[in-house]
């Protein structure tokens, strides 16, 4: 009896742990793209992507936290893919 209620009880925290695991991955896209903001707003004078004008001020930080969103985008991807309305 004990060791059914020790497998049952494993199984729940893997559930668990498969859970938090998918709330962190749909957490990490929206995150660096906040960092992404906050990093082009503190942009120091010397930038990356930029010929003579300021408008665009990306900088090796800013370009970095852009493509780890845009590399960590595939959860919310897969989530938009599998609601009803989003099919076609």
């Amino acid at each position: 009896m004990t060791t059914s209620s020790a497998v049952n009880n494993g199984s729940a925290r893997a559930w668990q742990a498969r859970g938090v695991a998918g709330w962190l991955a749909l957490a990490a896209s929206p995150t660096f793209a906040l960092m992404a903001g906050i990093a082009a707003l503190d942009a120091s004078s010397i930038t990356l992507c930029s010929s003579g004008s300021s408008t665009l001020p990306i900088n090796g930080m800013t370009a970095m936290y852009l493509l780890m969103s845009l590399f960590h985008l595939s959860p919310w991807l897969k989530l938009a893919s599998s609601r009803p309305w989003a099919r076609t």
